[in-house]
């Protein structure tokens, strides 16, 4: 009951007393959004350019990118920068990082916010893990760390030690997760008998305990949170959706919030000089620190997976 009780007390949060007004100049700041062509990502790129980063939206479609980037450009009066990312193939991810780093010495904010929800069983990632969790977590898992150089590089390089920060996008659905389910992770009769949403619910309980081992490992350089962005319209408005039933999208929308609501959390997480000093934690609508689902916060649980997807990218 507990986990139940915090899934809906988070959907019902009081009114914000962060805004995107608290941001401070991020001049000089070079910034990854993943899926920043749509939704709350989008919301959260316009919010960086309006206060001067130079912003990177890594996304599979460089169409729907450009879209969104000429859109960016006539609201905000600045530019944003297409890397092409494919989460669903991990040498497309190796492609991206390398992609990145021929361009930046130095990568000081990474937003973790791409996701996919509620696909078919039967989809597979291009090396045949669970399409949701390969997506979800090992893709971001792997290009966070190809990209950790840079964000060493971006601490290191600070006059001050600010360090760099990694932001993942997880959801309430982690506390409908037991645990990560081990047996699916990798396509397999086990992970066949599932229903798409507790894989859906397992890769969002491992967003939180990814983030949080993070910050156990690299906590001396690197600031790793991980938040919930609320119940908001994306889940039916964006590429995260296209798999979400008729009946499902009727409940999900008397609970939905506004889309630029939604990047407040990762906002505040990734830009707020106060979110220095949360490394590890997990923030609930809107900007607040929270408590995450006690097994995603359970050490032994993040250092099996991360031993686990260290093993699982190895030969990428």
């Amino acid at each position: 009951m507990g986990n139940l009780w915090s899934a809906l007390a988070e959907a019902f949060p009081p009114k914000p007393t962060w805004g995107v007004d608290n941001i401070p100049d991020l001049t000089g700041k070079v910034v990854i959004v993943t899926g920043g062509n749509a939704g709350i990502g989008k919301e959260t790129v316009k919010a960086l350019l309006l206060h001067n980063a130079k912003v990177y939206i890594a996304a599979r479609s460089e169409e729907r990118a450009q879209i969104s980037i000429s859109a960016l450009k006539e609201d905000t009066g600045k530019e944003a920068i297409f890397l092409k990312l494919d989460l669903e193939d991990l040498l497309q991810v190796r492609a991206a990082a390398e992609e990145f780093l021929s361009k930046e010495k130095e990568l000081h904010i990474l937003f973790l916010n791409a996701g996919i929800m509620a696909c078919p069983v039967d989809w597979t990632t291009a090396q045949g893990h669970d399409m949701q969790f390969g997506t979800n977590v090992i893709g971001h898992f792997f290009f966070t760390k190809l990209l950790i150089p840079a964000l060493l590089a971006a601490t290191a390089a600070s006059p001050t030690h600010e360090k760099a920060r990694v932001v993942a996008t997880s959801s309430s659905a982690a506390y409908f997760a037991n645990d990560v389910l081990w047996d699916s992770i990798v396509d397999g009769p086990a992970r066949r008998k599932r229903q798409p949403y507790p894989l859906y619910f397992s890769s969002k309980l491992a967003n939180v305990a990814v983030a949080r081992e993070l910050a156990r490992r690299y906590g001396d350089n690197i600031v790793s949170t991980s938040v919930n962005p609320g119940v908001l319209p994306r889940v039916l408005k964006t590429q995260l959706s296209r798999h979400v039933t008729w009946y499902q999208r009727q409940i999900f929308a008397r609970l939905f919030h506004e889309v630029p609501l939604g990047a407040l959390t990762q906002l505040c997480a990734g830009t707020a000089p106060e979110a220095a000093d949360w490394n590890g934690k997990y923030l609930i609508p809107w900007a607040r620190i929270g408590k995450a689902n006690p097994k995603a916060e359970d050490p032994a649980v993040g250092e099996k997976l991360w031993l686990l997807l260290e093993e699982l990218v190895k030969e990428y």
